[in-house]
């Protein structure tokens, strides 16, 4: 079978990151308080949702994860705005000829509530990836205090996405 046959691509991703102080917490492209001071702890701003939504993209095209493209031992991505990485992976997928339908996501976290920033990361998200707000589904749940989440040990994200060739 040739590639050329598959007209539609579904990737999933999955990010989780540990709450730690003296860390902002970088949500969507959003920066958030936490109540603790708390922010989220990796090579990058961690920001579990777009780590999420890259990882289903490279995914859906068969190509590796964002440590491949981004390794966490590499000094020149220590810090970096997960907004630019997300940048360069749709950049990746375009020009291998292939666009996003949709993206379906959501953020798993006890604390902070997150549905006043929901429009502002979906927003985000869209103007970045350069696709319709209405392609960006965005939401956010507890975990009922069980698991890591749950006992705000870290913060984790899914996302579904959909692409379509070119």
């Amino acid at each position: 079978m040739t590639d050329a046959k598959y007209q539609f691509r579904i990737g999933n991703g999955y990010d989780i990151h540990r709450l730690v102080p003296g860390r902002e917490l970088v949500l969507g492209g959003v920066t958030l308080e936490h109540p603790e001071k708390l922010g989220l702890d990796g090579h990058s701003d961690a920001d579990v949702l777009v780590h999420a939504i890259m990882d289903g993209l490279l995914g859906a095209l068969a190509l590796g994860d964002i440590g491949k493209y981004f390794p966490p031992d590499d000094p020149h991505w220590k810090g970096a705005n997960s907004m630019q990485l997300l940048e360069k992976v749709v950049s990746l997928i375009r020009d291998k000829h292939w666009r996003v339908v949709n993206i379906d996501s959501v953020i798993v976290a006890e604390r902070p509530k997150l549905k006043p920033y929901i429009d502002q990361m979906s927003r985000n998200i869209s103007m970045t990836m350069d696709v319709e707000l209405q392609a960006v589904g965005v939401k956010a749940t507890t975990n009922e205090r069980l698991g890591p989440e749950g006992r705000e040990e870290g913060i984790s994200s899914y996302a579904v996405v959909l692409l379509e060739r070119q």
